[in-house]
């Protein structure tokens, strides 16, 4: 059974555990990693291209595989924010910067996070996330509507 996540200070607003969880997946820490995420059998997540994951033993064996190699060069590039009452969605659009022979490549990931506000702090209950393109850095969108 794998070891119980480390007692991490409250998160008082999802940036805070999102924060969180990208500096942890930088350092390659997987217990960190863990310990962003909330405490229910449904929480889920679901790596670029890969299954779903559902509960913490198996996004816990996810996450080791994806950081057996280290930490991630991994940022965020942009990111939208709806907050209502006790959940937060952000949608993310994650930089991950790979060393090849041609030299420092980027790949572009679309991530959405679902928080849910606990009596521990916020926490995650769902990362989901895509494999982009160098496209997805621009935005599509409604135009704005005049009023004639």
């Amino acid at each position: 059974m794998p070891a119980r996540p480390p007692k991490v200070a409250l998160m008082t607003t999802p940036d805070e555990t999102e924060a969180q969880f990208y500096e942890a997946l930088q350092l390659g820490d997987l217990d960190r990693v863990m310990a962003v995420w909330a405490d229910d059998d449904d929480i889920a997540c679901i790596h670029p291209s890969g299954p779903r994951l559902l509960g913490l033993h198996a996004i816990r064996a996810g996450y080791e595989s994806l950081l057996e190699g280290g930490g991630l060069n991994l940022r965020i590039a942009q990111v939208r924010r709806l907050v209502v009452g006790n959940s937060a969605v952000h949608h993310v659009l994650e930089e991950l910067r790979v060393e090849t022979p041609e030299g420092r490549q980027s790949a572009w990931v679309l991530a959405t996070h679902v928080f849910v506000k606990t009596p521990q702090g916020w926490r995650l209950l769902v990362h989901h996330a895509s494999p982009g393109s160098e496209g997805a850095v621009q935005e599509v969108g409604d135009e704005p509507s005049m009023l004639h």
